[in-house]
């Protein structure tokens, strides 16, 4: 580990949501990371353990949001804790671009992310 998280390398791992590069997003989660997905089966969306099970999570995450992009990235870094703040915007199955509001809740374990918990507002 190199030291502790900073707000910088907090938002480089939230630029890198934009890469498309799951190797990339998965490089700064620590090797027992979790990442909680928005949605899924369980309480948490759907839970990645480790970090090739969370490559594959994001992986996922790219492949059911080909054109998906994170606006508006506000970071918060306070010690071992953290929050993003954003917006996502994707195009829908019927080629309507649609923009949701969300954030995550971020530990982390030296320069790491320990666990992304991911959360977005549902309209309806």
């Amino acid at each position: 580990m190199g030291g502790s998280m900073t707000r910088e390398r907090a938002a480089e791992f939230g630029a890198a949501w934009n890469s498309r590069n799951a190797d990339l997003v998965a490089s700064f989660f620590a090797d027992d990371g979790v990442y909680h997905a928005s949605v899924g089966p369980d309480r948490l969306g759907k839970s990645y353990f480790g970090k090739e099970n969370i490559r594959r999570g994001v992986q996922a995450f790219f492949q059911r949001f080909p054109d998906g992009k994170f606006e508006n990235l506000k970071v918060v870094v306070a010690g071992d804790i953290g929050t993003f703040e954003w917006d996502f915007v994707a195009t829908d199955s019927s080629g309507q671009t649609v923009r949701t509001a969300g954030c995550d809740l971020l530990e982390f374990v030296g320069d790491k992310v320990a666990t992304k918990n991911a959360f977005r507002k549902q309209r309806g």
